[in-house]
């Protein structure tokens, strides 16, 4: 095997028309300075189009800006840009490599520096602040208190000098934010002289950043995690040989070999091999399905036995896995409407607290004449309780990692609004066909009136159709008549809207819709009580298939939709979950669709509806309530727009997956309830990481009337906020969706026999 460098294994070598750079940033400390630092870079010549994101810590930005004063921005508030894998050799200012992405928004970077040293050199900087703080416990009394105080200072310099530095310049800028706060807080206690607890203040809000950081990049790690199933390189056959290839260059067409343990780069076919593949990366199912020649493949699936022969259909930037990777990349961009609102308050918030803290220090001394030491100190603890970390903080951490879960289950969330949205649904409405059922005709009943000739002559008429109806008739009678060959028809013709007439052993004989009973010539009192049957059998929503000659009706069979084995429980969990209200929407018949919808549990049918039907039907339904619209086929496209919330089958048309804000990835609605479920959590965790940073910030603020907060309160009462908030995002992460239902496996007709 060789291995063939690729023309342009970067994408950067491309033209640069529509394109951004992308960086990865270590250092954020917090959404607030984030959004502050990208507002300073978009100021910039070129800048106006760059994002800087705190969820993802990544930055994009156009390469006609300048690198190096882009560096001197983040630099300023203690972040810098990271050197991408491979970045070696490169001579910009700051050393790091961008990965380009284009208007198909694929960047091909693989970077995985997560802060480790920054963190660690956090650790050992509060390690030893806290021992000097220690210190002055044991020395008190016993050393000069000069050296006391250098003590106190050097702990305090050396938990807090990040802080500190960009604090005083933003009190040089007039821009208030929790730096600022932080600083005319340490500043104020030191000059009346409480050493102790602003160094305290001091370790602890250091403390207070490196949870806030922690926290951040474990839910950054768990989705970049999801992002490294992308395969780099694969073997391709040419000429007899393989040839080993960037994944960039795979073109439609080329062949593949894929051993064991190896990861599958792009979407394809099996075209020589058998073998397993563990599609977890992409649909979130653990069970390996065996793929034989002819069956579909994921890029990003792993063949667990077996060599297989791939013929690649998509290009690699057209592929499941690039598609998947690319949204979400873009749903960690993405800020819900709870997050801008967030980011909004907190811009006048902080100003607000500081008017609120120079008020609580003036206006008892001048107007009530009350001790001015004190009134400072009920000042500064106000700056302190103030701190919006622990406020700003309550949507992102749960929101990645919800998204997160969501992907590691094959569930597809394009944004943390549509996971908000998704937490917040009312009613869900259903396609019937290929959604609630398999979208495949099969035999549920039969009427046989003479046994010899009926199997014989279905079978001689159907055996050659094409018709989907035909083929579920043929593979009911390969388990009905296992042993049984069918006679050849002689002068097979079509009748348009009847079926199929044809001659066997010199007699004529018909297999279609109920329309062929015509042809039947007397025996009035027989064909009353076929009548009385076919329409029992049209009662339960069953399609007809009969079989006459030209003396009798021999006999019919009742064909429907398949449900889909998941269906029914599926719709019992969303009652469970809290969707009240489930709705089945269909092009098909009144009996068919209500026969379906009694099978499944669903709530109530719209039938005979065509797709600007649907689209009216689900605008009526979320005028009354949120409501959410799954589907899979190119006529559900218009309806998954219309609706609150578009949900997706993921083996369903390109169309309905581009249209939808949540894709499935597996062929099956069993992880749907447990999505819901995940959505439903996030958006309570935030509601409750709102609630405790906001009780507890005004439950220190009331201590200020009595005159009872002191810093130490007040930074217990900051910090305490800001953990549990983290905590709590984190806790989305933890466990397994136990109420996700098993994989059903479909079976055909004569394995289940």
């Amino acid at each position: 095997m060789r291995t063939e460098p690729s023309q342009s294994s970067n994408p950067s070598s491309k033209s640069l028309h529509n394109e951004q750079a992308e960086y990865r940033v270590q250092g954020l400390s917090c959404p607030n300075c984030t959004r502050e630092m990208q507002d300073e870079i978009q100021r910039l010549d070129h800048g106006k189009s760059a994002r800087l994101n705190y969820n993802s810590g990544k930055l994009l930005i156009s390469p006609q800006v300048d690198l190096t004063r882009v560096e001197g921005i983040l630099k300023r508030d203690g972040a810098h840009i990271v050197p991408l894998a491979g970045s070696a050799g490169h001579n910009s200012p700051n050393e790091a490599s961008p990965s380009h992405t284009h208007a198909d928004g694929h960047g091909h970077h693989h970077g995985h520096s997560h802060g480790q040293g920054a963190e660690q050199k956090m650790k050992w900087l509060l390690s030893v602040s806290a021992i000097f703080y220690l210190l002055t416990f044991i020395l008190e009394g016993r050393a000069p208190e000069t050296f006391i105080i250098v003590l106190y200072a050097s702990a305090m310099v050396l938990s807090g000098y990040t802080t500190f530095l960009r604090g005083l310049r933003n009190l040089t800028r007039l821009k208030f934010n929790m730096d600022t706060l932080m600083t005319v807080a340490l500043i104020g206690a030191v000059i009346i002289g409480e050493w102790r607890e602003a160094t305290l203040v001091a370790i602890l809000f250091g403390l207070n950043e490196l949870l806030e950081g922690y926290g951040m990049n474990r839910a950054r790690q768990s989705m970049e995690a999801l992002l490294a199933a992308a395969p780099k390189e694969a073997e391709v056959i040419r000429g007899g040989e393989t040839v080993r290839v960037p994944i960039e260059s795979l073109s439609v067409g080329d062949i593949v070999r894929v051993r064991p343990g190896e990861k599958i780069p792009s979407d394809g076919i099996v075209t020589q091999g058998t073998g397993a593949v563990n599609e977890a990366a992409i649909t979130g199912e653990s069970v390996p399905l065996t793929k034989r020649n002819g069956e579909s493949v994921y890029g990003g699936s792993v063949s667990t036995d077996g060599v297989l022969h791939i013929t690649i259909t998509k290009a690699y930037e057209d592929s499941s896995l690039a598609k998947i990777m690319h949204l979400v990349q873009e749903a960690q961009d993405s800020k819900t409407p709870t997050e801008l609102f967030i980011d909004k308050f907190a811009k006048y918030y902080t100003p607000a607290i500081m008017i609120i803290a120079l008020g609580v220090t003036l206006i008892p001394p001048l107007l009530l004449d009350l001790p001015w030491t004190d009134w400072i100190y009920q000042g500064l603890a106000i700056l302190i309780v103030g701190c919006p970390c622990s406020l700003i903080l309550s949507s992102p951490i749960a929101l990645v990692s919800g998204m997160t879960r969501a992907a590691r289950s094959g569930i597809l969330i394009k944004g943390g609004v549509h996971l908000e949205q998704l937490g917040r649904l009312e009613a869900i409405a259903f396609d019937k066909t290929g959604t609630l059922t398999k979208g495949e005709p099969a035999v549920f009943a039969e009427t046989v009136y003479d046994e010899t000739k009926f199997y014989q002559v279905v079978g001689a008429l159907e055996q050659s159709s094409l018709h989907p109806l035909a083929k579920a008739v043929m593979r009911h009678l390969e388990i009905k008549k296992p042993q049984c060959t069918f006679s050849e028809a002689q002068q097979v013709t079509v009748l348009p809207g009847e079926g199929i007439q044809a001659d066997i052993g010199g007699s004529t004989f018909w297999v279609g819709s109920e329309e062929v009973l015509k042809h039947v010539r007397g025996q009035q009192e027989h064909l009353h009580a076929v009548t009385a049957d076919i329409q029992r059998l049209k009662a339960q929503g069953y399609t007809i298939v009969a079989a006459v000659s030209e003396e009798r009706v021999l006999g019919q069979f009742g064909l429907a939709d398949e449900i889909r084995p998941e269906s029914a429980e599926v719709i019992r969990q969303l009652h469970e979950a809290g969707i009240a209200d489930t709705i089945m929407l269909t092009g098909d018949h009144e009996q068919s669709a209500q026969a379906i919808a009694k099978q499944s549990g669903v709530g109530r049918v719209f039938a005979s509806l065509l797709p600007e039907h649907k689209v009216a039907k689900i605008k009526e339904l979320s005028a009354r309530k949120r409501t959410g619209m799954v589907g899979d086929g190119i006529n559900d496209a218009p309806a998954l727009a219309a609706a609150d919330l578009g949900i997706a089958m993921g083996k369903g048309t390109d169309s309905a997956i581009e249209t939808a804000d949540v894709v499935l990835m597996q062929d099956h609605l069993g992880k749907l309830p447990g999505a819901i479920r995940t959505a439903r959590r996030v958006n309570q965790i935030i509601k409750w990481n709102i609630a405790i940073s906001l009780s507890l910030k005004a439950i220190a603020l009331l201590l200020t009337i009595p005159g009872w907060l002191t810093l130490w309160i007040a930074i217990i009462s900051d910090m305490g906020a800001t953990i549990v908030v983290t905590l709590l995002g984190l806790t989305v992460l933890l466990g397994k969706d136990k109420s996700a239902l098993p994989v059903p496996v479909y079976k055909t007709d004569k394995e289940q026999a």
